[in-house]
C-alpha cells in the first residue's frame, strides 16, 4: 500500500480512500425517511445493509439482480469440487477447502438464532467463509486472514485518526475543492463531512497494511458476525493475495473512483452470489438485528460519489466475465485498471481522460494554491459531477439538478450514475487559487475568501452546453442572479455557496470561474466575467430603449429574445 497521499484538490476523498485502498463496507441507507425521496421515486423504498470495502450505499436489496448476476463458472467449479473431491486436499491447491474446513461444511453456530461467535468458534467461520469465496471466485487464498469483530464506537474511536492528520493548506485545499462541487458548505469543514460517511455507514473493511479484516457491529455488548460482510472483505484479501492492491491507486479523485469499480465490483459481484446461496444451498450466519447500521446521518453529495463503484462496479465486472472464460479477463484487468469512472459507468467504453491545461492566468495578488510543492488539482470525473448534481436529491426542501426519481436505478437498492447532463465526459482539472491572506488558513468559512477555475472537456460541444445547462441550474437551485452588465455571470448573495461564478463555453469545452466577487474573477483568470457587449451603433442607454421599442412593435423578435443568454 502506497504511504504518500494523492496530491488533488479534493484530497480528501481520494486520500482516504487511498490510505483504506478497500475502506469498509457501506451500508445501505433507509432512503424511505427522506421526504425527497418518498415523494419523488417510487423505488424510494428501504434497502437492505450492504457490506463492501470502502463505503458501500443502498446496494444490498439486490436478490433479482443476483440471479442475474450469477457465474456459470463458479457454478460448474462448485459441482466439480462436490463430485471430485480429492482424498487429500490442501489450503493451497483444492478450491473451496480451506485448513480442513469445506465450503458447505456445517458448523455448531449455524443452529444459533444470532450471529455472536465465540473466540473458539471464529477460526471455523473464517475458514469455511474463505472457502466459500475461493468456490465462487476460483481461486485460492494464499495465506491466513486475520479478523477482528468491533462495535462501532470502537469503530470510531480508533478511526479519528484518519480525518484529523491533515495540515492548513490541505484542509483549505480540501474545503475549496468540495465546496466547488455544492457538497460542502464553508460552514462544515470538509473532513467531518466525510467522516459522517465512514463512521456511520461502514460495515467491515479490509487494511493491506495490517492485512486484516474488521467487521463493524452495531451490538456494542455481543457483536456479531455479519456473514455477507466477512465475505466481501475477503475477497479483497484474497485480491490483495493476488493481485497486491498496493498497486491500485489513483492520482485524482475519477482515477482512485475508477480503479475502486474493478476491485469493489470484483468484491460486490462475489458478495451477491455468495447471498443467493445463503439459505438456499448454505447456512449464513446474520446479526439478529438484521441489517441494520450506525447513524446514517450522511453528506449525501460525499456517499452518492463513494458509492458509484458499488453500484456499478459489478456490471463493469460481468461485462469483464463475457469477454473471457470465466474470472481470465477480470484477473486479467487488475494489471489494467479502468482510468476513469466513465469506464466503469459505461463498460466497453474504455473512457481514457482527455489532458486538461489550467495555466496560471491569475493577477493581483492571487496564485494558484500549492501544497508539498505541487499544485493544488484534480480530476472531479463522471461520478462525482453526478454527485454534485445529485447531491441535493435526498433533501425534501432543496431542488436538485438531478431529481430522487432520476438517481434512483430501475432496479431495487441501485443508483443510476448515467444522466444526459454528465454523460458526454471526456475530462476535467479543478484547479484552487489563494492569496496571500488565507493561504493557511484552516476553517471552513476561509473557503469563501478563494477561487478556483474548473475546465471540462466534452465529447461534443452539445455535451458542453448540457453541462453547463445543468450547472446554472445547480447555481439558481441555490440562489444564483445573473449579474448585469457581464457575460454568464452570477452571484449567489448569503448562504454557504455565496460567491461570483462566471461560465464559459468554447466549443467541447466547459469553464467555471469562482471568485469572491465579481470584481476578482477576472483576477483569478484573466478575461473571466467580461463586460456584455452592446449593440453595434448604440450606447448601453440607447440599447436599452431600441430593445423596449423592438418588443413593442415585435411580439415575434419577443419570442425569440427572451431565450438568449
Amino acid at each position: 500500500m502506497q504511504p504518500t497521499r494523492t496530491r488533488s484538490s479534493v484530497a480528501l476523498l481520494a486520500a482516504v480512500l487511498a490510505v483504506m485502498t478497500v475502506a469498509g463496507g457501506l451500508a445501505g441507507p433507509l432512503v424511505a425517511t427522506s421526504s425527497a425521496a418518498a415523494s419523488d421515486s417510487a423505488s424510494a423504498t428501504t434497502f437492505d445493509g450492504v457490506t463492501t470495502t470502502t463505503p458501500d450505499g443502498p446496494a444490498a436489496a439486490m436478490t433479482d439482480r443476483t440471479a442475474v448476476l450469477e457465474s456459470a463458472t463458479a457454478s460448474s467449479a462448485m459441482a466439480a469440487t462436490q463430485d471430485s473431491r480429492p482424498e487429500n486436499p490442501s489450503t493451497e491447491d483444492t478450491v473451496g477447502y480451506v485448513e480442513g474446513y469445506w465450503y458447505d461444511d456445517e458448523l455448531a453456530v449455524d443452529d444459533q438464532s444470532n450471529a455472536v461467535v465465540d473466540e473458539d468458534e471464529l477460526d471455523p467461520v473464517i475458514y469455511r467463509a474463505m472457502a466459500r469465496v475461493e468456490t465462487i471466485r476460483n481461486v485460492t487464498f494464499a495465506d491466513e486472514v486475520a479478523v477482528d469483530v468491533v462495535s462501532r464506537e470502537t469503530y470510531r474511536q480508533t478511526n479519528e485518526e484518519r480525518f484529523a492528520n491533515y495540515t492548513a493548506a490541505e484542509r483549505l485545499e480540501q474545503n475549496v475543492g468540495y465546496e466547488a462541487l455544492f457538497t460542502v458548505d464553508r460552514e462544515t469543514a470538509a473532513s467531518d463531512a466525510t467522516e459522517t460517511v465512514y463512521g456511520g455507514a461502514v460495515k467491515g473493511y479490509y487494511d493491506p497494511a495490517t492485512d486484516e479484516i474488521v467487521i463493524v457491529s452495531e451490538n456494542p455488548e455481543t457483536p456479531e458476525l455479519d456473514e455477507l460482510t466477512l465475505g466481501h472483505e475477503l475477497v479483497h484479501a484474497l485480491q490483495d493475495q493476488r493481485f497486491n492492491l498496493s498497486r491500485l491507486h489513483g492520482s485524482t479523485q475519477d482515477a482512485e473512483l475508477a480503479v475502486n469499480g474493478l476491485a469493489e465490483g470484483d468484491a460486490s459481484w462475489v458478495e451477491r452470489e455468495y447471498e443467493a446461496r445463503c439459505g438456499s444451498e448454505w447456512d449464513c450466519l446474520s446479526p439478529s438485528g438484521g441489517e441494520q447500521v450506525g447513524n446514517f446521518d450522511v453528506n449525501w453529495g460525499i456517499y452518492f460519489a463513494v458509492y458509484q463503484p458499488y453500484n456499478d462496479g459489478p456490471d463493469y465486472v460481468d461485462y469483464l466475465r463475457k469477454q473471457g472464460e470465466g474470472w481470465s479477463a477480470v484477473n486479467a484487468a487488475y494489471d489494467h485498471p479502468p482510468a476513469t469512472t466513465s469506464a466503469v459507468i459505461h463498460p466497453g467504453s474504455e473512457r481514457e481522460p482527455t489532458d486538461v491545461s489550467v495555466p496560471d492566468r491569475s493577477s493581483d495578488g492571487w496564485r494558484q494554491l500549492t501544497v508539498d510543492g505541487e499544485v493544488a488539482n484534480d480530476t472531479v470525473g463522471e461520478a462525482g459531477m453526478v454527485a454534485m448534481f445529485a447531491a441535493d436529491a435526498m433533501d425534501g426542501s432543496q431542488s436538485s439538478v438531478i431529481s430522487a426519481g432520476e438517481l434512483f436505478g430501475s432496479e431495487e437498492g441501485s443508483y443510476d450514475y448515467d444522466h444526459s447532463a454528465t454523460d458526454g465526459w471526456a475530462g476535467d482539472k479543478l484547479v484552487i487559487y489563494t492569496t496571500d491572506e488565507i493561504d493557511n488558513e484552516s476553517d471552513p468559512a476561509a473557503a469563501g475568501e478563494a477561487g478556483y477555475v474548473w475546465r471540462t472537456e466534452w465529447q461534443s460541444a452539445g455535451d458542453s452546453e448540457e453541462f453547463l445547462d445543468g450547472y446554472r441550474q445547480l447555481l439558481d437551485n441555490h440562489g444564483a442572479e445573473a449579474v448585469d452588465g457581464h457575460q454568464d455571470t452570477f452571484v449567489i448573495d448569503d448562504g454557504g455557496y455565496a460567491g461570483a461564478y462566471y461560465l464559459e463555453q468554447n466549443g467541447t469545452a466547459a469553464t467555471i470561474v469562482r471568485a469572491p466577487s465579481v470584481a476578482e474573477l477576472s483576477n483569478v483568470e484573466t478575461g473571466a466575467a467580461p463586460e456584455a457587449a452592446p449593440i453595434p451603433g448604440f450606447s448601453v442607454t440607447a440599447t436599452v430603449g431600441a430593445i423596449a421599442i423592438a418588443l413593442l412593435g415585435s411580439a415575434t423578435w419577443f419570442a425569440v429574445g427572451r431565450h438568449r443568454t
